[in-house]
């Protein structure tokens, strides 16, 4: 297939730029995955799409505060720096702009943290070694901001808004955000329904925001991200399988995690590591019966990945009428359950 085939012409003024006020007051577009009927509700109608026995399965990563912004020491004007992953005290950052960042350049950030540029990669990235008075972590969440998406250009005001109520493990370059609009009541009165909750983790990269610039999309290079799917998870999933419940993924994140563990029948077994699995269309499902699902940019993986749980034709439609009805897209933008 062609990455042009995954085109969808998309207004700007849907582009969500906040939240909404109220987490599960987002609407929801549910999509039969056969016959591509539709329906509109809110976010908070999923919980009637739910039957008790069924699992639902969310990612608990939690967004680093990672960019921050510092300055030469003798100089006023600001860098930008993306902090990606790290070992120790050194971290690789993406840089803006890169040419003030050269090798043995020395940062300061504030009273309590500075870095000096000790490497630079073949792609541009650097390498800082960083010094603070106190705990990097603290410090971190007080002075790093959010690494929103390109795409959101407005400054967000609450942190926790780019972050899932059940966010604990942090490491994600993003949110996994079809799970922003869950509320801590909503998961209660799920679970008092009879459904199971469980979480596994798979820390986003930056990839995730890759545009796919190849014709044929056999030839993208899809990045790799790091998960975690305990005992404890695979046991509760595959105890429902066997008994005939659907397993509801909530996010790409988790289908990617599941479908990179699932066997050939199905079965989960524990274990962690990096996946880099690209799902689209044809693609024979594992595991994952039902997707909650936020709606995804033109021609990227994403978008991919939800046609290979239907199909191309039903999910371009669905996007149509999304976009004839003035839902929001992207990241705080509205979601769809596929049913």
């Amino acid at each position: 297939m062609k990455t042009k085939d995954f085109y969808y012409d998309l207004p700007k003024e849907l582009i969500a730029q906040h939240p909404m006020e109220e987490r599960d007051h987002s609407r929801l577009l549910v999509m039969d995955k056969v016959t591509g009927e539709l329906e509109h509700k809110h976010f908070y109608d999923i919980i009637d799409y739910l039957n008790e026995g069924d699992v639902l399965v969310l990612n608990d990563t939690k967004v680093r505060p990672a960019r921050l912004y510092g300055h030469r020491i003798g100089k006023e004007e600001k860098i930008e720096f993306l902090l990606l992953n790290h070992k120790n005290d050194v971290w690789e950052c993406l840089s803006k702009p890169g040419k003030k960042a050269k090798i043995g350049t020395e940062i300061e950030f504030s009273d309590k943290l500075h870095a000096k540029v000790i490497d630079i990669s073949e792609d541009g990235s650097r390498f800082l070694k960083f010094e603070y008075d106190g705990i990097f972590e603290e410090i971190l969440d007080e002075l790093g901001e959010m690494p929103l998406p390109p795409y959101i250009t407005e400054k967000l005001e609450d942190k926790d808004r780019y972050q899932t109520v059940y966010a604990r493990e942090e490491g994600s370059a993003a949110a996994p955000t079809a799970g922003l609009h869950f509320t801590k009541d909503l998961l209660e009165k799920i679970k008092n329904k009879g459904i199971k909750i469980c979480y596994i983790t798979l820390h986003v990269g930056l990839g995730t925001f890759r545009p796919v610039k190849v014709e044929d999309i056999n030839d993208h290079n899809m990045h790799s991200e790091f998960y975690i799917l305990n005992e404890e998870v695979a046991n509760t999933i595959n105890d429902a399988k066997s008994r005939g419940n659907k397993v509801i993924a909530v996010g790409t994140t988790c289908v990617r995690t599941l479908e990179s563990v699932a066997q050939e029948d199905g079965t989960l077994k524990a274990q962690s590591g990096f996946t880099d699995i690209f799902i689209y269309p044809p693609y024979k499902f594992k595991c994952v019966d039902r997707l909650i699902t936020n709606f995804h940019l033109p021609e990227s993986t994403l978008v991919m990945l939800v046609s290979a749980f239907s199909t191309r034709e039903n999910i371009l439609n669905a996007y149509n009428e999304a976009i004839k009805e003035r839902y929001r897209f992207f990241s705080f933008g509205d979601a769809m359950f596929i049913r």
